[in-house]
């Protein structure tokens, strides 16, 4: 080999060596692909369209797209791929052999078009079983990381399947010996038994709840808000009392607390919706206040002559709810309400874990065998795109509208939301535009640990709904069986209360609870404004914390006459406000109104009947959990004896069971009194 030949070779080696390199260094950069999903026939946005990125057949990654149909995925490395973009109801694309380079914007749009079949044939769930025994493990011991915490389909340590020897509180795990089981705690070998609850961390949520502040009634007269039905807070503050944990002061709202209990309202005459009763009394909580208690009562009617139902159940099988009081729960839940419907209602079920399913196609309950099957096979596990099942379920709903007919949705989750979208804004962006498609919504809450109510919230009050939380079997026949008609057809829609009061005979108020359903007074008479949903025998009550107009060591007005009471006639002295009802027919888009005024008339507390004070009394315990400004007593043996004096008998489970809670929450707080 001659000496030229040889250094010819060297360069063209070393040229070789350096692009290879050069493509390998422009290969390890990560670069960006992003594009548009969108409707071949319509060229609308698929919103929530699962997008995957594939390599030799293996998944490399993946992402959903946004509210307009876009998706971006920033993880890559230059390099050939195939794409694939999937969503319920549309034929899968996939497009094979994409070059994605480094250093520019790689755009890949999709184009989906129709698949009819998928919907009308549903998506089987198949049930995945571990070996209970593998016959090659050995003890290990390991150190789990926060990631991996992060990433468990479940964080409860009620989730664990656990056996209970008989020695002590040891726990053994998958049906080891207890002693096998060894827990540290800091660096410290300890008993299962030693660690301390504090050390369980809760990943539940709640929205801030800003507590109401009293206005003067010179500076603005009138109280506005939207009707607000929901009972989940009750509940759930049940389950931390009888955990032994004092719950969260965001969990305690105040109107939910005592919209929880029936009270003996008299019913609308004629052809009223609603009928609406006022007392004004003293304050037991406070002696500087006065009480203006509002109860209202909506017109009940007969199961068998309410409208058709056309509902979708859409549950939660994600990982998070594969727990005792989750899954199970539903599954039991919604064979409680299954029992409430004719054989000529219709149900259809949504799953949701990685993404959604439609394990039974809208069917009458007549075929009520055929609906069980399909709650029957339910398994959880993966994670929680809910996003995708609301909008599954609410497309499945509109395809099988009835006219004039109870259109509903009925969510159930724990709302540990964790695929997609959701975060709480995008969330109530998306509820909001599927309120318009006339089909209504029903949240039911269920689990501990991971228990997402702020989003539950969200959903319920922008998607014209109601909200409860399931925590064992008797809640789920409260709500489904006993208040069916409540839970599941409404009786009117954007229900909105305004009270204009009397400035010369009041001088402050200020409305317990009801922070998050507060409206500005314009939106009263404003349809495009969204109020609360109000069911068939639906009940509600308000509370008012009231100061009388008192002028002590104050001038009187000169030249603020309407401002002043003596210079104002006595005309309307002898009321006390006037409160105005605006609602909408559900399937209406105008609103109509009603009105009445609240005299002032002044009933002693004893006078009144032991329903009212009944209720006055879960506002005076809910204010003392939510450590109110208000109360001058901070202690819950005054609200136990006021409950207790109010002709409580042994059948009388609802107020014996709130003198429970009330014990047990003394008991937490080191009240020391007599059971």
């Amino acid at each position: 080999m001659t000496t030229l030949f040889k250094l010819a070779l060297m360069c063209y080696l070393l040229v070789f060596a350096g692009q290879t390199l050069e493509h390998s260094s422009h290969c390890s950069v990560a670069t960006t692909v992003e594009g548009k999903v969108v409707d071949a026939k319509t060229g609308e946005p698929i919103l929530f369209c699962t997008i995957g990125v594939f390599q030799n057949g293996r998944l490399i990654s993946g992402t959903e797209t946004d509210l307009d149909g876009n998706y971006f995925i920033s993880d890559l490395k230059a390099g050939i791929y195939d794409m694939e973009a999937t969503y319920v109801g549309y034929a899968a694309q996939k497009q094979i052999g994409i070059v994605i380079t480094a250093n520019k914007v790689n755009r890949v749009n999709f184009q989906l078009s129709d698949d009819a079949v998928l919907l009308d044939l549903g998506v089987e769930i198949k049930e995945y079983k571990v070996p209970l025994i593998k016959m090659d493990n050995t003890t290990s011991g390991a150190t789990i990381t926060a990631d991996k915490i992060r990433n468990l389909p479940s964080k409860q340590i009620s989730a664990i399947n656990t056996d209970k020897s008989n020695d002590g509180n040891q726990i053994s795990v998958k049906g080891s010996r207890s002693k096998e089981t060894v827990y540290f705690l800091d660096g410290v070998r300890v008993n299962g038994s030693q660690i301390p609850q504090s050390e369980i961390q809760s990943d539940e949520s709640y929205a801030k709840i800003q507590e109401n502040t009293f206005y003067n009634t010179d500076d603005e007269s009138v109280s506005t808000f939207a009707l607000d039905v929901d009972k989940a807070a009750y509940s759930n503050v049940r389950r931390f009392l009888e955990n032994g944990k004092m719950p969260p002061h965001d969990a305690v709202r105040i109107e939910e607390m005592i919209n929880y209990f029936p009270y003996a309202y008299p019913e609308p005459k004629d052809k009223e919706i609603i009928a609406v009763h006022t007392h004004l009394t003293s304050c037991p909580w406070n002696d500087d206040l006065e009480l203006l208690h509002i109860g209202v009562q909506s017109k009940k009617m007969d199961i068998s002559s309410m409208p058709l139902s056309n509902l979708v159940f859409l549950l939660d099988v994600s990982g998070s709810m594969n727990e005792i009081n989750k899954l199970p729960l539903v599954i039991e839940s919604m064979k409680i309400l299954l029992n409430q419907l004719r054989p000529d209602d219709r149900v259809a079920i949504v799953t949701y874990a990685g993404m959604a399913s439609v394990p039974l196609t809208s069917t009458k309950v007549a075929e009520k065998d055929k609906i069980l099957a399909s709650l029957d096979k339910l398994q959880a596990g993966g994670s929680t795109a809910g996003a995708q099942g609301i909008i599954t379920a609410y497309e499945i709903a509109v395809q099988n509208f009835i006219k004039n007919g109870n259109n509903r949705v009925i969510l159930a989750t724990d709302g540990d939301f964790n695929v997609g979208v959701s975060d709480n804004k995008s969330l109530e962006k998306l509820i909001e535009e599927k309120r318009n498609s006339g089909v209504f919504l029903s949240v039911l809450g269920y689990g501990m640990g991971n228990y997402k109510d702020d989003k539950l919230q969200i959903l319920a009050d922008k998607g014209n709904g109601n909200h409860a939380y399931i925590d064992d079997r008797d809640e789920a026949i409260k709500v489904l069986g006993a208040e069916f008609g409540g839970t599941m057809y409404t009786l009117a829609k954007d229900v909105k209360f305004q009270i204009e009061f009397n400035p010369a005979v009041v001088q402050h108020y200020k409305l317990c609870g009801y922070e998050n359903r507060l409206l500005a007074k314009e939106d009263f008479n404003n349809d495009q404004k969204d109020g609360g949903e109000l069911g068939m025998g639906h009940q509600m009550t308000a509370i008012y914390e009231i100061i009388r107009h008192k002028n002590h060591n104050v001038d009187l007005l000169k030249y603020s006459p309407e401002l002043n009471p003596k210079k104002k006639s006595n005309k309307y002295l002898d009321e006390l406000a006037t409160i105005k009802f605006r609602y909408k027919d559900p399937n209406g888009q105008k609103s109509q109104k009603w009105e009445q005024v609240i005299k002032n008339h002044l009933t002693p507390f004893d006078g009144l009947s032991p329903d009212i004070k009944f209720s006055i009394a879960i506002a005076n315990g809910a204010l003392i959990l939510r450590n109110a400004q208000t109360v001058s007593d901070h202690s819950l043996s005054n609200v136990i004896e006021m409950v207790s004096n109010s002709k409580v008998g042994q059948d009388d489970k609802n107020k014996l069971e709130f003198i429970h809670l009330m014990e047990l929450a003394a008991d937490l707080n080191g009240e020391d009194f007599e059971n």
